[in-house]
């Protein structure tokens, strides 16, 4: 199959998408009001709650929700063979996460910017707050651990990369003063940054950068100093307002996004490569895992992701200029990111093969077995592009570079923004455990200051998943991705749940909802079942004692949250039956106070 056909027939079925689903969630399932007033005017401090240009607030979402997943997911998913991982990213897409992502920034917009965790409470029931925040804390503690372990295992593969990419903060912050100082448009800087990032290409190459030097003098290995570095780089870019740094850091890298797109595309393009890989691969090594359900959980991001929704609620919605802006930030971002794991698929099953290193090479070779592709898949994806890109004449040694770059930078963005997110989540839970107390006549000294204190909140979010990062054989393994990719679907259908409950109160039809809700229930429950069993049989130690128990206890949050969400779904039928009438819609002017 050529891989161009596969391109462009995923590129039409996304265009389609946009111009019609999306205006029908627009029109006929959100309702979405031009006449809104938004969390970002209403509560606007500068910090957290800025008004902000509808083209700014889609790049912060969507390279805060693109990241490394959609690369990584995919690029391990194809193991199975390209055809079923197409069809869950392209139908995920649409179906799925337009209408996840797109709702879960209006139900948020319409709640005074609340977190997703804090819309369970308003929308289901008070107890589903804390059981959603519970399961939100595993979510993005492995979100974390995750992306930094992909980070440092680039950085030791790829030493010429890190120079590059180091470059892009103090551009980034250069950028943030010059647009919200003095009021200077984006667009410009962000391209002079850009291409500062990539002339520092090959002074990254006369100049790598390697910590083996530090690591050898500790006797530790390489991976844990890269880690120690990246969580304590986060630690203090993750309080900064989000207009110093991640705003522009985000701007400047959707130009990177859409100059890789670029390459990948025109690559796939010229050299007319055509896809290696099988289309469905009957003969699995023995011992492999089923494809039903851990398709639908290797592939989250890119598909549909519960991380979405942290990001639409956490920062997104408290930047959203006017509600009709939703529809372009949250469904186009979907798209672009479903584009993104289409192009990971194909750098993973005709890009990598151009690759030289892997010349005379099958690529049945390249995916033996589930340990092998998941051992490095971020490294296959980096490969891949570098076979686009030397198609059209660019070096794959520069090729390599420029993938690493791409690659890092997103999953930089990304934990940046999920360590400010966890920050929100520990304080949230902080504070209901200090009010429970307080109701109770008594007082919780340590949950009160932690509700308060921004720093120790902050260490929390970066100290735990580091711990989790170290654990030995947690990535290479594929493990912690497993259990990652599971609680990030399960979070997408709670989310879901939320926006459902919220969508029959006011009247309207959640069939759009319900039906990837459904889905993703049965999935991610059938996956944990499945891992958990796994785990246990493994005869591991961090397997049986670290992933078994964390997979345990999000089984029964996940368990319990769907029976309020039941409930809660079943009361709002039941009182629109009665009532036979929709609630009714909240003025324009008291937008801020919609509950």
């Amino acid at each position: 199959m050529p891989a161009v056909a596969v391109l462009l027939g995923a590129l039409a079925l996304f265009a389609l998408g946009y111009r019609f689903y999306s205006a029908y969630l627009a029109n006929r399932v959100y309702t979405l009001d031009p006449a809104f007033v938004t969390p970002a005017h209403s509560y606007k401090d500068g910090v957290d709650y800025v008004p902000t240009n509808k083209h700014i607030v889609f790049a912060h979402h969507f390279i805060s929700v693109a990241g490394a997943a959609p690369i990584v997911g995919p690029a391990i998913a194809v193991f199975w063979g390209w055809g079923p991982a197409l069809l869950w990213v392209v139908l995920g897409t649409i179906f799925a996460s337009g209408a996840h992502d797109f709702g879960s920034i209006v139900v948020s917009v319409r709640h005074k910017g609340k977190s997703i965790g804090a819309l369970a409470s308003d929308v289901i029931s008070a107890r589903a707050r804390i059981l959603f925040l519970l399961i939100i804390f595993f979510l993005v503690t492995m979100v974390n651990a995750v992306f930094a372990v992909i980070i440092a295992g680039l950085f030791i593969d790829n030493p010429e990369a890190v120079l590059p990419t180091l470059v892009t903060i103090p551009l980034a912050i250069g950028v943030g003063q010059l647009i919200y100082r003095r009021r200077t448009a984006a667009l410009v800087p962000s391209l002079v940054s850009l291409a500062i990032v990539y002339a520092c290409i090959p002074l990254g190459q006369l100049l790598p950068v390697t910590v083996d030097p530090v690591a050898g003098a500790l006797g530790v290995e390489p991976a844990l100093v890269w880690l120690v570095l990246i969580f304590t780089y986060t630690f203090f870019t993750s309080r900064l307002p989000v207009w110093m740094l991640l705003q522009p850091r985000d701007y400047i890298n959707q130009q990177q996004m859409v100059l890789g797109l670029l390459i990948i595309m025109v690559g796939i393009v010229v050299g007319m490569n055509t896809i290696e890989a099988p289309a469905f691969r009957g003969d699995l090594p023995e011992g492999s895992p089923s494809i039903f359900p851990l398709l639908f959980i290797t592939i989250a991001c890119g598909a549909v992701s519960g991380f979405h929704s942290l990001v639409a609620s956490g920062t997104t919605s408290k930047q959203l200029d006017k509600e009709t802006d939703a529809r372009y930030v949250g469904y186009l971002s979907s798209l672009g990111e479903g584009t993104l794991a289409v192009c990971s698929i194909l750098a993973c099953t005709a890009g990598v093969m151009v690759f030289s290193a892997h010349e005379g090479a099958a690529w049945t070779d390249l995916y033996a077995d589930w340990a092998s592709a998941g051992a490095s898949p971020a490294g296959t994806f980096v490969q891949g592009v570098a076979g686009f890109a030397a198609n059209i004449g660019i070096p794959e040694s520069v090729g390599l570079v420029f993938a690493t770059v791409v690659v890092v930078s997103f999953a930089a963005t990304s934990l940046d923004t999920a360590v400010r997110l966890q920050r929100y989540t520990i304080q949230e839970i902080s504070t209901i455990v200090a009010d429970q107390a307080a109701e109770g006549g008594s007082m919780n000294r340590a949950f009160l200051f932690l509700s308060r204190n921004i720093t120790v909140a902050t260490l929390i979010a970066v100290g735990v998943p580091l711990v989790l990062a170290l654990v030995p054989g947690n990535f290479a393994a594929g493990t912690l991705w497993q259990l990652f990719g599971t609680t990030n679907q399960l979070t997408a259908g709670l989310a879901l749940a939320v926006i459902a409950v919220w969508v029959t109160k006011r009247g309207r039809n959640p069939i759009a909802i319900l039906v990837p809700l459904v889905f993703l229930v049965i999935m991610t429950s059938w996956a944990l079942i499945t891992q958990l069993l796994g785990f246990l049989r493994s005869g591991e130690a961090m397997q049986t004692f670290v992933l078994a128990p964390l997979d345990a206890v999000i089984f029964v949050l996940a368990v319990w949250m769907t029976v309020e969400a039941a409930l809660a779904l079943r009361k709002a039928f039941a009182a629109r039956r009665t009532a036979g009438t929709a609630e009714p819609e909240a003025p324009a002017e008291t937008a801020a106070e919609e509950q």
